[in-house]
């Protein structure tokens, strides 16, 4: 077993409860990381035996251009959309941070942290 991690991804996209953040949008940033057998890839320098680093980048940025109001509900689906193309990943923890949410003061960051499976936390 070993990891992989995407950590830092910044998109800007349409995320929010509110109706003004489906249209000014905001910066989101993303980390993975992802626990999986990649063994044979370490025997045999092959990319088809890991996880292709470009395709998950391709995987999550398609999902994050479908608007969704919660953050909980958007880490979900990247999950689903990750363990569909990669039965073999183990484990998946998800952060996804919302940069300066409109709360009415000034915030960094709201974050969710996604887990699969569920009890890996």
């Amino acid at each position: 077993m070993g990891k992989v991690a995407l950590e830092g991804i910044e998109f800007h996209a349409y995320h929010g409860a509110y109706p003004e953040e489906s249209i000014l949008g905001n910066r989101f940033t993303l980390d993975l990381v992802l626990e999986t057998d990649f063994k044979e890839a370490m025997l045999h320098d092959s990319l088809k035996d890991t996880v292709d680093y470009a395709k998950l980048y391709q995987l999550i940025k398609a999902r994050m251009d479908v608007k969704v109001k919660l953050l909980e509900h958007l880490g979900h689906r990247i999950i689903t959309d990750i363990l569909k193309v990669y039965p073999k990943v183990k484990t998946v923890r998800l952060t996804l941070k919302k940069h300066h949410p409109a709360l009415g003061g000034i915030v960094q960051y709201s974050a969710v942290t996604v887990c699969y499976p569920e009890d890996f936390a």
